[in-house]
């Protein structure tokens, strides 16, 4: 009965190693062809960058392209190998199993394919482009690369952020350079003894002659309001959008405005209070008043 046992074991271990050493061709193969995939993805990629800049204007869309070549080759890759691998294996049973898992993988991966598809229509529709200056919640700068799944930026103090795309996708996106051109609002106090009309014209004139400062649309020199200490002007004026050009023109406004100011002998007030002293043995609060 033992032996007969021993004999059954014996047998069953037999087979297995002999089904092992009949596969292990399939799966040396399975391991070259994966090997082979790395290459060519990596060749098949480049081809794509190079048909994409001849091809497509458009950067989102040209790595868009670039990424389907690429993910496209390592799934047929992928697909080989595992035929050469295990040569029973079918379509059929890969749809099959693709199917009895898919619930798994999309609970498993859901942030994966949340941001995999936020980035694929990021890279269709182009709310922004790469190069853009753009403010996404707390970060904002220039937007140096899509991917599938993250997008990068780069601050205006040199900081590298990725940011998911079901983040920028969800969210609200502030394109600073989104148009050619972009307005920004000086506030200007005057002295409440200026002449006002000549404070307006001055600013006008100030304004309008600094380089940088586009002609059209018109600067506007608006009264805004009655403040403590001063009347309050807002300069309005447009400029390219860049950050970098919007920065420098206001510090070159603010230089010229202060100095025509100066010249024409009109004031930009302190603020101002005034305080008033009484007797506090007089005019307590807990003392009733005789």
């Amino acid at each position: 009965m033992i032996n007969k046992f021993l004999n059954t074991v014996i047998d069953a271990i037999n087979d297995l190693i002999a089904d092992t050493i009949k596969i292990i061709p399939g799966l040396i193969g399975g391991l070259i062809v994966i090997f082979l995939t790395r290459y060519i993805a990596h060749w098949t990629e480049n081809f794509a960058n190079k048909i994409a800049i001849k091809t497509i204007k458009s950067r989102s869309l040209q790595i868009l392209f670039i990424k389907s070549i690429y993910i496209t080759t390592w799934v047929v890759g992928v697909f080989l190998a595992a035929i050469m691998s295990f040569p029973g294996l079918s379509l059929g049973n890969v749809i099959g199993a693709l199917g009895l898992g898919s619930v798994a993988i999309g609970f498993a991966f859901q942030d994966i394919f949340k941001n995999f598809l936020a980035g694929i229509l990021l890279l269709l529709q182009e709310p922004f482009r790469i190069g853009d200056e753009v403010v996404v919640q707390d970060y904002q700068g220039f937007v140096e690369h899509i991917d599938i799944r993250t997008t990068t930026i780069r601050t205006y103090q040199g900081e590298k952020i990725l940011i998911p795309n079901a983040t920028i996708f969800t969210n609200s996106v502030q394109v600073r350079t989104g148009y050619d051109k972009r307005r920004t609002d000086l506030g200007v106090g005057v002295d409440y003894n200026t002449s006002l009309a000549q404070a307006q014209n001055l600013l006008f004139d100030v304004i309008t002659s600094l380089d940088g400062v586009l002609k059209e649309p018109t600067p506007e020199i608006d009264l805004v309001n009655f403040g403590d200490s001063s009347i309050d002007f807002v300069v309005r004026y447009w400029t390219l959008p860049q950050q970098k050009t919007v920065r420098y023109i206001q510090t070159k406004a603010i230089i010229a405005i202060k100095k025509a100011f100066d010249k024409a002998s009109i004031t930009i007030p302190y603020p101002i209070r005034t305080l008033y002293y009484f007797d506090q043995d007089k005019y307590s609060d807990y003392i009733p008043n005789q």
